[in-house]
């Protein structure tokens, strides 16, 4: 039997690329004859099975069907995605996806749940090492994924505030800058969401350098936090701790401006990324 370099290796990404091939090969399937029947260029099935880039989502489903698999590619791309979050925030967002409350202050750039594909991955390609840029897609979609809770019949109540410069500091394309802003408003108008812009005027605020996110859960008396800053965060759930941020992002929301001047200020910089 071949052997391949990755043979030893137990993370998803590998797996998928180890059980790609060796249901190809026991189907006597070349990559291009795989390829031409499920639909997808012959370098991507190549790039998958030796380990270079996971599948797409459809490109796992295309899988599972071809090969009768029961949704095997499908779960170990979904554990690869997993893998990718930070170890502090894995079960954080698995209590996102169920909170009836949101609060979330960033201090320079736009809040997650709230970029365009486009400005998430600008924001997590800068961030990123160069060892890692295979995954910036699949991050990429993770952060699109978490948006979907909006899209629920009765969506969490979220409440967004970010520094004025997370609108100052733009993107590499001006037109995709506006696409973010035009994105904002579009999410303001919902009944469900505030957005709020803290001014360079107000001055110091309890968040410089970080962000933090509250989580209020469906029975309304379990908090949770995450605190971040760099790269690294902190889940915070002790009530003390949580008293205070929530003091701290109480203070935050009456320094930011309304929503409806906040929207105005984001229609301005909107027509100068226009321009």
């Amino acid at each position: 039997m071949e052997l391949h370099e990755d043979d030893h290796k137990t993370t998803p990404r590998a797996l998928i690329g180890r059980q790609l091939r060796r249901r190809r090969t026991a189907g006597n399937l070349s990559q291009r004859a795989l390829a031409d029947a499920i639909g997808y260029p012959g370098s991507y099935i190549s790039r998958v099975e030796r380990d270079e880039q996971l599948p797409s989502e459809a490109l796992a489903r295309a899988l599972d069907e071809h090969f009768g698999t029961l949704g095997l590619f499908a779960d170990l791309r979904s554990m690869a995605e997993e893998a990718l979050v930070a170890a502090y925030s894995q079960d954080f967002i698995d209590q996102e996806s169920r909170a009836a409350r949101i609060e979330v202050f960033t201090s320079s750039v736009i809040p997650g749940l709230l970029q365009t594909e486009h400005y998430a991955r600008e924001l997590i390609t800068s961030g990123s090492p160069a060892n890692i840029a295979a995954e910036i897609e699949l991050r990429v979609q993770s952060r699109l994924n978490r948006q979907k809770m909006f899209e629920r019949d009765t969506p969490p109540f979220f409440w967004a505030i970010f520094d004025e410069a997370a609108l100052r500091r733009p993107v590499t394309s001006r037109s995709a800058m506006a696409d973010q802003l035009r994105h904002l408003l579009r999410y303001a108008s919902e009944v469900y969401t505030e957005v709020q812009v803290l001014p360079f005027g107000c001055g110091l605020h309890p968040f410089l350098g970080g962000s933090v996110t509250l989580l209020t859960m469906k029975d309304g008396s379990r908090k949770t936090s995450l605190v971040e800053s760099f790269g690294t965060g902190l889940v915070i759930d002790t009530p003390r701790d949580l008293i205070d941020l929530e003091q701290r992002f109480d203070k935050a929301r009456a320094q930011a401006l309304s929503q409806t001047d906040s929207l105005a200020l984001i229609r301005t910089y909107l027509k100068e990324y226009e321009r």
